[in-house]
């Protein structure tokens, strides 16, 4: 592990983000609402720290029309405290739009509207927010009773933050085929609006769309709205897409409340749910969005002219970019032949990774980088030297649910994470806690009171 001696008097902080996502901003609201309404002595001091130069949430996939797949109270802020001027209402009554919304009599805005709550709701919260700085290491500083009681969080510029809690909002990594190398016509469908915009000459009319998600579809259906001359070759390796489970009940498995469960469960239980319940978010599709694709491939057989194409049970087995287009072959693992179709561009919605923790917090993080042993409020089990909180904003999949890399609980583990670093911090009790942020505790979740989709 990494650490040094401390020789500094530096500011000390009781808690730096890294990164300034929807996770931490959810965190910034909270530590905000707790410092309006507390005794002086429990205000807690924050800093996040965010590599992009202003707040953005995914913009290259901000496609026209498309909607959350989450319901709108499940904001960054409902869930923990509904009083919260930080709302998604509370936005659109600031925008004029609340009534308008309302008539939309709908659960589900579109991501362009979403993105734009997000956006004003980091634009009104007061925080210490360093935009522009990527984060080049965190390193842990023992103490004079020889423990890592503190961290330094490096930044490239060379500033340095000192804090007694990290709560790491990394986000997710594109995950990239092993034969793909991403150039100007083969790219992961995260930056899709970037590259289409800067795609060379469309020249032979053909796209290629490796993945059998939600984001696969859309993209789809994008390339053939916008190009109406274009055929689209949508490959994955299921005989058809699947319907997302949205039903009532399939959904209690993204409730605040299952996170208690599925923690509290054992291993293989926990294992054997999130299988079972993998329907609910991955390699799923909105029904709405299956049967509107349907009807374009049936229209199109009825009229005799093909531009949509379902490559059912096939993979891309490779790709040769070239100056003038790219050619992809495409094996039917249903009949073993391959086509070869030369296209001008290949997009990859093939998913995401959680980030390795190792490129963030160094020798801090596991030896494998995997944070298979998480505490239920979100602090990464360490080494028993390390006193300093290490807390993981998403990565907690295999611990917590499938919540993890969501939007669905990003208001109550804000709440959670932040009574976690009054309870551990010296002097405090939960009771104190308790009633100095009963706005950190107004969703009397029962980890409160006791320590998307």
């Amino acid at each position: 592990m990494t650490v040094m001696e401390s020789t500094r008097t530096d500011e000390v902080l009781d808690i730096v983000g890294v990164g300034f996502g929807p996770s931490n901003l959810a965190l910034a609201i909270a530590i905000e609402e707790h410092n309006a309404t507390c005794a002086p002595d429990a205000r807690i001091s924050a800093r996040f720290i965010e590599r992009q130069e202003r707040f953005v949430w995914h913009p290259g996939m901000l496609l026209d029309g498309a909607t959350m797949q989450i319901a709108f109270p499940k904001d960054l802020v409902t869930f923990r405290n509904p009083a919260s001027t930080f709302s998604f209402f509370s936005y659109l009554f600031d925008r004029g739009r609340l009534v308008d919304f309302v008539n939309h009599q709908t659960f589900f805005p579109t991501r362009h509207e979403f993105n734009d709550y997000l956006q004003w709701a980091a634009g009104r919260v007061e925080a210490d927010v360093r935009y522009g700085s990527p984060v080049t290491g965190v390193t842990g500083v023992r103490g004079p009773g020889g423990v890592v009681d503190e961290f330094e969080v490096a930044t490239a510029d060379g500033q340095v933050s000192r804090a007694r809690n990290i709560a790491v909002g990394a986000g997710l990594r594109e995950r990239i085929p092993e034969w793909a190398t991403p150039s100007p016509r083969c790219f992961h469908n995260h930056q899709f609006l970037f590259r289409i915009e800067e795609l060379p000459e469309v020249r032979h009319q053909r796209f290629v769309v490796l993945g059998a998600g939600q984001s696969a579809a859309e993209v789809v259906q994008y390339l053939h709205r916008n190009f109406p001359q274009a055929e689209v070759h949508s490959v994955f390796a299921r005989y058809g897409y699947s319907p997302a489970d949205d039903s009532p009940y399939a959904n209690r498995i993204f409730d605040p409340g299952t996170v208690d469960e599925l923690h509290g469960a054992d291993r293989e239980e926990r294992e054997r749910l999130l299988s079972l319940h993998r329907s609910t978010n991955y390699s799923v599709v909105d029904i709405e969005l299956i049967n509107e694709l349907y009807t374009t491939e049936y229209q199109e057989m009825v009229r005799g002219t093909r531009r949509l194409f379902m490559r059912r049970a096939s993979e891309i087995e490779s790709v040769a970019d070239g100056p003038d287009g790219i050619e992809v072959s495409v094996r039917s693992n249903l009949d073993g032949l391959t086509d070869t179709l030369m296209c001008d561009a290949v997009v990859l919605a093939t998913g995401f990774t959680p980030t390795p923790l190792g490129t963030l917090i160094g020798d801090l993080a596991p030896a494998d980088g995997v944070a298979t042993e998480v505490e239920r409020d979100y602090r990464l089990v360490t080494a028993p030297d390390i006193r300093g909180g290490i807390y993981l904003q998403g990565g907690t999949e295999k611990t917590h649910g499938l919540t993890a890399s969501l939007l669905s609980n990003v208001a109550v583990r804000a709440g959670e994470i932040l009574t976690s670093v009054l309870v551990n911090r010296s002097g405090w009790h939960v009771v104190d806690i308790v009633e100095a942020s009963t706005a950190v505790d107004s969703s009397k979740n029962e980890f409160a009171t006791s320590e998307a989709r």
